[in-house]
């Protein structure tokens, strides 16, 4: 059974890897996550190794999140488009499976922007910037820990996202609409969040858009309207679990034959 699904799933990585696409997409993320401490280093400013990488991941995150969507909008959709669908169904698989196989390989793939991130960009901040590491105050308290922070908090950003873009093409079959109604929540989220202050609704504290990004945490205890990290944590995950029902639904119980 789990020979079977991690078949599932190197088929899935491999539709997603064959395309020349693909590797553009993380070649334009490798090139950007060595320029940004280039360019940095050219600036004279006096940063740390931390500080720089911190800089980089704040810019490329929205490169690894729009990649990842764009993965997540074709990953269903695209079968339909392409008419592949039919042949992925007559396989002794069930419906539920392929769709997790699915959402496992962009997870993989999210992950590997994460990866190439951390990897790239501070390995280039540490070949051309010297001082502070953000080692001798230990790791604890130190910038090297909240650039961490940062990185894990913006992963998970990236993966909601694309969970919401993975649940709209599933539902709709449609790229262009996964891809476009979930990047405008990515980049409207903080307006959203003005507009919808739970300091002044307290239902609105139980909004996705406000949970979404965890990086708040990072330097206070304390989230939108009063709320803990506990709670934000909550909500993603009673969310994320209510797209993939949806997208279950969506894709096991509608007739997908013609």
């Amino acid at each position: 059974m789990l020979n079977n699904f991690t078949r599932l799933v190197a088929n899935e990585n491999m539709k997603i890897y064959y395309r020349v696409r693909t590797w553009v997409m993380l070649a334009i993320l490798l090139l950007f996550n060595a320029a940004m401490p280039i360019m940095l280093y050219y600036t004279n400013a006096p940063m740390d190794v931390w500080t720089v990488f911190t800089w980089t991941e704040s810019f490329t995150i929205y490169l690894s999140t729009i990649f990842t969507v764009i993965i997540a909008a074709d990953i269903v959709a695209g079968e339909f488009a392409g008419g592949t669908i039919k042949l992925l169904l007559i396989r002794p698989w069930s419906r539920g499976k392929i769709l997790l196989s699915k959402f496992t390989s962009l997870i993989l793939f999210g992950l590997l922007c994460a990866g190439i991130t951390a990897v790239v960009g501070i390995a280039i901040s540490l070949l051309l910037f010297s001082g502070n590491t953000g080692l001798s105050d230990g790791f604890a308290g130190s910038s090297m820990n909240n650039s961490l922070l940062l990185l894990l908090t913006d992963t998970i950003q990236a993966l909601v996202i694309s969970l919401i873009a993975f649940m709209l093409s599933t539902v709709f079959r449609s790229g262009g609409l996964a891809i476009g109604l979930s990047l405008m929540l990515l980049f409207t989220k903080d307006i959203f969040g003005f507009i919808f202050n739970p300091e002044r609704f307290e239902w609105a504290k139980y909004l996705l858009f406000l949970h979404i990004d965890l990086s708040g945490y990072i330097q206070s205890p304390v989230g939108p309207g009063g709320v803990g990290l506990g709670f934000s944590i909550t909500i993603l995950v009673v969310y994320c679990l209510l797209f993939m029902l949806i997208s279950w639904l969506a894709f096991t119980k509608r007739d997908v034959a013609a």
